[in-house]
């Protein structure tokens, strides 16, 4: 979800142990699941998530959330043939602020299926109803190898378009896309796969100091306090791979340094985002407690080489 940068400051702040840090300092409106964070030329957070029509929220500091509508007041109905209903619900946003415009991927599936479709979408202020929806960018079916959800966009600096995707199945994905968000070539790249389980998806590739972090989501997700959701991570020089742990171990392979899980009396977090902000790395995340689903946001300090929650 992120554009491909090769200077970002280091974080100063010593890293803490993912058991004892809490989800940041949120307030107002933040029941969410599968946020994605953006942030306009004027400074105003955006975070889009999943909901009918995908739902928005916004902030001018990054702590307080205000709800103010939906992508569409209207699902396509494109996405119908996939969710298997008419407005049904989309998933998993993915939004990167580039050259003015909010550039949005989403998908429209149903739990188990791999009759799935990542759809992309556009906009100049975010706001609802503002987005216009340029269609299907690549779909699956069942006997497919993978499951075409979860996406995250990255710009490189020499403006070529990668698509991660995936979910269960043979894990995660990429491909190329034009900048029209339509595929520039049909081949399919393979970054990061489960041995002895396939419960991986979530993916997201952050760019820092010449590496490629790719963030999964890993084990059961939407469950509530019985979620079992965790964040790991692998690195590679080479944003198609390979990606090893820091262990050592390939991607490919199960490997996955864990980044954050349950804790307290937190829940399950996963279906993340990684930003760049004034102030560095931030993950961007949802969790759940024994009342529903929330957002956290914590910086990430990556002083180590790998990525520690502040």
């Amino acid at each position: 979800m992120r554009i491909l940068t090769t200077s970002i400051a280091l974080l100063a702040a010593a890293s803490s142990a993912f058991a004892v840090v809490g989800p940041g300092k949120v307030t107002g409106n933040t029941a969410v699941h599968d946020p994605t964070l953006c942030k306009d030329s004027s400074g105003t957070y955006f975070v889009f998530s999943t909901g009918t029509g995908l739902e928005i929220r916004t902030s001018t500091d990054r702590t307080a959330w205000t709800y103010i509508g939906n992508v569409f007041s209207t699902a396509p109905s494109a996405t119908n043939t996939f969710t298997g209903q008419s407005n049904g619900v989309l998933w998993a946003p993915d939004c990167v602020y580039a050259n003015n415009k909010f550039h949005l991927f989403y998908a429209a599936s149903s739990f188990g299926s791999q009759h799935s479709g990542i759809f992309f979408a556009t906009s100049n202020t975010g706001q609802p109803g503002s987005f216009t929806d340029h269609g299907l960018v690549l779909s699956t079916n069942t006997g497919d190898s993978y499951n075409a959800i979860d996406p995250n966009l990255v710009i490189s600096t020499n403006g070529q378009w990668y698509l991660s995707l995936g979910s269960f199945w043979t894990g995660i994905k990429q491909v190329q896309l034009n900048s029209d968000g339509s595929l520039k070539s049909s081949t399919v790249t393979s970054l990061a796969e489960r041995s002895g389980t396939d419960a991986i998806e979530a993916s997201v590739i952050y760019p820092y100091n010449g590496y490629f972090y790719l963030f999964t989501s890993w084990d059961k997700c939407c469950d509530g306090t019985s979620s079992t959701y965790n964040i790991r991570v692998g690195r590679s020089t080479n944003i198609n791979g390979p990606y090893t742990d820091q262990s050592g171990v390939a991607l490919l392979s199960g490997g996955g340094t864990q980044v954050l899980a349950t804790h307290d009396s937190i829940y399950g977090p996963g279906g993340q985002d990684v930003f760049t902000d004034n102030d560095g790395p931030i993950l961007v995340y949802h969790y759940y407690t024994s009342t529903g689903s929330y957002l956290g946001i914590n910086r990430l300090d990556f002083s180590s080489g790998w990525p520690a929650v502040v």
